[in-house]
């Protein structure tokens, strides 16, 4: 059984992805009442969408500095910060380029936040929950999609400000998170590593699991004084080259299946496939219930039969719904709901595989002199590519058309499953200071 400290801090730092995920999903509800009130073009309509990824991709490349040098704690008061100023400035926003760099902000603390908090909880939980724990952050991550979505049904008819206050509502949650922070340890792993505060680190790791404390301070003690016999290697040096390739590839797959096109342009799908606005709305809603209801149940798998199973499983899931969407798409074959089923089932397998997995293996697979880095490399590689996504979708549906896009996404799923049959490790199961032995021995 999880120690309750641990839950109750793994629950704490997961609300910055509650955070994350009702940032990412909000705009969905916004962006044709903000189209229209400031005449934007395609062009301009995609990049206002896309601003806020943009602002993770640099806070997602930089959260790994103040994350190793300000240690997890401080990094994730000021993300909640982030969070808190954004809400507030999108909402009251009168100018499109004041409205952008408050988007912004908000994206930098969404790009932090999938550094800093999945290396919290990995850093603070047990191996035998450590699945199960991580995996609360993509819990809340999805939680908040949710709402964002019901959010915004909720308001979409109480005036021509209604955006606004679909924006507006993040702040409540921001300020709670930041009081929140504030009463949670720092990573005892951080404190050995970066501030030799051994008590200190003693102190937390006997409150984590009184019977192993003395046992995990040493194999950590033990772990450093290895890596500082031998020549100190940069994050892109020979002796990480696997775990690199890893993250880089997962994240890469984690967005060419075509999720965050799916979830910031939900609405607009759906009313190509047939349904009215208010339908599309409330299916959108749909979308964020069945995303949190199936990584629920990745919970509880992902720590009894591994991170691989549930890949393979969700790979072969993805690569059957987003063939079937592209064919309904190419043949007109929308029959009412045809559509919306399919991407509920897609969003099922999505959120069992590589939405419950992404977090929880990137933040594993690197040892702990380089983890800060390459959990920053992970999640700048994923943002990246969801920046990317997000502004070109709808260039490219009105050039090419749904039925090409879906059947792209299709044809990297089938790649992704063979990324996972030859060489994805098991990683469940192993104490971050043996990780490195399991990941290289794959």
């Amino acid at each position: 059984m999880t120690n309750r400290n641990v839950l109750y801090w793994s629950f704490v730092v997961a609300l910055g992805g509650f955070l994350f995920g009702f940032d990412t999903a909000v705009i969905s509800g916004a962006e044709r009442a903000i189209q229209q009130l400031w005449h934007l073009t395609a062009t301009e309509h995609g990049f206002t969408v896309s601003i806020a990824l943009i602002g993770t991709v640099i806070g997602s490349m930089l959260g790994g500095i103040p994350a190793d040098r300000l240690g997890r704690r401080a990094t994730l008061f000021g993300i909640a910060v982030c969070y808190l100023v954004s809400a507030l400035g999108s909402a009251l926003a009168h100018d499109w380029w004041l409205f952008l760099a408050f988007r912004f902000l908000g994206g930098l603390g969404v790009g932090a936040s999938s550094v800093a908090a999945p290396l919290y909880i990995t850093e603070v939980s047990p191996a035998a929950s450590r699945g199960r724990m991580v995996a609360m952050f993509q819990i809340n991550v999805v939680a908040g999609i949710l709402i964002a979505y019901l959010s915004n049904y909720l308001l979409q008819g109480i005036g021509d400000n209604s955006w606004r206050w679909m924006l507006g509502v993040q702040a409540a949650p921001s300020l709670l998170f930041m009081l929140a922070v504030l009463r949670i340890p720092e990573s005892p792993r951080w404190l050995v590593l970066k501030r030799g505060d051994q008590a200190t680190a003693l102190q937390t790791l006997k409150l984590i699991d009184p019977a192993t404390a003395d046992d995990i301070l040493a194999a950590i003690n033990e772990s450093s004084r290895q890596t500082s016999a031998r020549p100190r290697a940069a994050l892109f040096s020979k002796a990480y080259r696997f775990p690199v390739m890893l993250a880089v590839l997962f994240a890469v797959f984690n967005q060419v299946s075509g999720i965050n096109a799916i979830i910031y342009y939900a609405p607009r799908i759906f009313e190509m496939a047939g349904l009215g606005t208010s339908s599309a709305l409330l299916s959108s809603a749909g979308i964020g219930l069945i995303n949190f209801l199936f990584t629920i149940l990745a919970l509880n798998f992902i720590d009894r039969f591994g991170r691989r199973a549930l890949m393979l499983v969700g790979s072969a899931g993805l690569v059957l719904t987003l063939g079937l969407v592209a064919r309904a798409f190419y043949v007109q074959d929308f029959g009412g709901i045809t559509v919306p089923l399919l991407l509920f089932v897609y969003i099922a397998f999505f959120a069992f595989s590589q939405g419950a997995v992404i977090w929880v293996f990137i933040s594993e697979i690197f040892p702990n002199e380089v983890r800060a880095s390459g959990q920053a490399l992970g999640s700048f590689t994923h943002w990246i590519m969801a920046a990317l996504v997000a502004a070109t979708f709808p260039i490219l549906t009105e050039r090419f058309g749904p039925a090409t896009l879906f059947a792209f996404f299709c044809a990297m799923m089938v790649l992704q499953g063979l990324f996972v049959w030859r060489l994805m490790p098991e990683t469940k199961g192993t104490s971050l200071e043996n990780m490195d032995t399991t990941v290289l021995a794959h």
